[in-house]
């Protein structure tokens, strides 16, 4: 059993979930290299030849508003509490950070032989509408991923209570724009423009008890420890997307960030889990870049 906490990256977890149950089953050996595919990003030039295409949107940080029945957990953890796994060790880390680096690797390799033979680059821009801090920090590790691999990134600021069409206005014109392969609207919008579809969320009965019975548990609830130790059933593979800002003075940015899953009791309990960050988040972002990268290649007909 697969189970999704509120709007999951389906093919990113896709790719996860496998990557975690290859190296089980292969005694944790070194990551093969593969190739991933996500449709986070769509070619500009396909609105010119198809006006029934759609905008592909970046799956949000962190759901909408949360009713109160999905409150934050404590940050502290009681070790002793919940189901442990006595007949195996703690659970695998998907450092998802690793993976991405060699997909950015390949990558920054194919910008350059780019650029060295067409004296072009690909490029990538991204609207974000509001100040919200989680998407803040997904858009400023965006731009700086696309900096490390030679990638052109562009973006459009645009205030919380901007109108739907100043958005489309902003489509438009990176639509029209030749340097850009690729157009991000990062998510979540301001609630009047978009609703969140879930398969388990704060109203859903006994969510602890269909949780327990998950084989593969994803989650994008945006509440800090939401998923506890005792939720988790022994040996369940963990993909945590949520991402919470959490209040931390002594952080860069006055903040930092955190899972849905309580990620020391569930290293206890899953086979596997993502850490937040370094799980979910740079494979996005590498997956970003390789669209970009692909959507570049078709446009200038580069192979």
């Amino acid at each position: 059993m697969i189970l999704f906490l509120g709007s999951p990256y389906t093919k990113i977890m896709r790719m996860m979930v496998k990557h975690a149950t290859r190296k089980r089953a292969l005694g944790w050996a070194k990551e093969s290299k593969r190739r991933f595919y996500s449709t986070m990003t769509t070619a500009p030039n396909a609105w010119k030849d198809n006006k029934s295409s759609q905008i592909l949107l970046s799956p949000p940080l962190v759901s909408l508003d949360v009713p109160e029945i999905w409150g934050a957990n404590s940050n502290h953890y009681d070790p002793s509490s919940g189901p442990k796994r006595s007949d195996v060790q703690l659970a695998t880390i998907i450092d998802g950070k690793s993976i991405a680096e060699e997909i950015r690797l390949r990558i920054a390799s194919e910008v350059q032989r780019m650029k060295e033979y067409m004296g072009k680059v690909p490029g990538l821009a991204v609207i974000l509408v509001g100040q919200r801090k989680d998407s803040q920090t997904y858009v400023r590790n965006k731009i700086k991923a696309c900096e490390e691999v030679g990638i052109k990134s562009v973006m459009a600021e645009l205030p919380n209570c901007c109108a739907e069409e100043d958005i489309i206005a902003a489509l438009l014109k990176f639509n029209e724009d030749p340097s850009v392969h690729g157009i991000l609207v990062q998510l979540p919008l301001p609630e009047r423009h978009h609703a969140t579809v879930s398969i388990v969320h704060a109203c859903t009965k006994n969510p602890e008890q269909i949780t327990r019975e998950a084989d593969i548990v994803v989650t994008a609830a945006g509440v800090p420890n939401l998923v506890r130790g005792n939720w988790l059933k022994p040996g369940a593979v963990v993909i945590d997307v949520g991402t919470c800002p959490i209040e931390d003075p002594s952080s860069e940015y006055g903040y930092r960030l955190v899972g849905d899953v309580c990620y020391e009791e569930a290293l206890r309990i899953a086979s596997a889990v993502t850490p937040v960050p370094g799980g979910v988040g740079p494979m996005t972002i590498a997956m970003l870049l390789c669209n970009t990268l692909d959507s570049a290649k078709r446009v200038y007909g580069f192979a």
